[in-house]
């Protein structure tokens, strides 16, 4: 039965190589993983921050979706902002992986006592490899013994690495935020063959709200509930994340609906200085038996360190 899938994948990559338009990896938990959604977030927590993010989609499936990445980012004064770091890592079907390393720098402006916004700026070095060796072509099928040929088509491929560039902005008080940011400004050329093979420039809008639901300005474990919307465009794709987020005390818990798609659900768990996050994605087609949904996890470590001059303000919003 997984044979077929093989094939699949592999008529697939020949159809991506030829005239292929990539897409972005997805990130469930984007507030968990603040540098990948925005450049902006760049030493919004002041101190020095670590976050890991590791999602596994259609793990039923063979050649199953794999992405990691790991972010650091803190406020220097002398700066003026913030200075970033993300390194991420996405393999499809196991057989085409992607290696992004980025720097960013973001630049804080208080607009008001109870106001700031933030700029940030992004460059990127990326790597595509494919490993021709892991496709497999109908011409190796033999109807009775399954893939023991060796096949025709003449291996093609191999890397592809360039130099991307990114800017966003980050708005916030500490009841609300929103945020843009555009990815790919240039649309660097992927292709692993002879042609041309953009990658689409996308386009991302965020915003959210954090509502006490007491009343009391003293209790610091008082619950919270923080709805929040995303808009995605990337090409012809586009995705709408609706969601709603509840805090009290150290546990967090969330419900999204995307695009039509699928229902996510969150939960997490945080101290001062360690986060954790869990989702699952729910499908919503008959694909969702067969691909076994999509599995993340985030892992968020915030250090301490000499308190911020008052001027400068942290930025108040969910982590999961």
């Amino acid at each position: 039965m997984k044979k077929w899938r093989y094939y699949v994948f592999g008529v697939f990559f020949i159809v991506l190589l030829n005239n292929g338009y990539s897409q972005d990896p997805e990130f469930t938990q984007f507030y968990a993983n603040p540098l990948y959604l925005n450049p902006a977030f760049a030493g919004t927590h002041n101190c020095p921050r670590v976050t890991m993010n590791y999602r596994n989609q259609w793990p039923s499936i063979s050649g199953s979706y794999v992405t990691q990445s790991f972010g650091y980012d803190q406020n220097v004064r002398s700066l003026k902002g913030g200075l970033g770091l993300l390194v991420t890592n996405d393999v499809a079907a196991k057989t085409l992986s992607t290696l992004n390393v980025s720097g960013m720098y973001s630049y804080q402006i208080k607009v008001s006592r109870a106001f700031s916004v933030r700029v940030g700026f992004q460059a990127t070095f990326f790597q595509k490899k494919l490993d021709w060796s892991k496709l497999t072509f109908g011409d190796m099928i033999d109807p009775r013994r399954g893939f023991v040929y060796q096949t025709n088509d003449v291996p093609r491929g191999g890397s592809k690495t360039g130099i991307d560039f990114s800017g966003g902005i980050l708005g916030f008080s500490k009841s609300f935020y929103f945020g843009f940011a555009a990815h790919h400004v240039t649309e660097p050329d992927e292709s692993l063959v002879q042609g041309n093979s953009p990658l689409p420039m996308k386009l991302t809008g965020h915003a959210g709200a954090i509502i006490p639901l007491s009343e009391s300005k003293y209790a610091s474990n008082d619950a919270t509930v923080s709805p929040n919307i995303m808009y995605r465009q990337q090409g012809t794709f586009q995705q709408l994340n609706l969601g709603l987020y509840i805090n009290k005390g150290a546990f967090w818990g969330g419900v999204w609906y995307r695009n039509g798609d699928s229902f996510i659900a969150l939960v997490g768990l945080q101290t001062e200085m360690l986060k954790i996050g869990y989702s699952y994605d729910v499908t919503t087609s008959k694909l969702t038996l067969a691909s076994g949904g999509s599995h993340e996890i985030s892992i968020g470590m915030n250090f301490t360190c000499k308190p911020p001059r008052k001027k400068y303000r942290t930025i108040s919003c969910p982590s999961f």
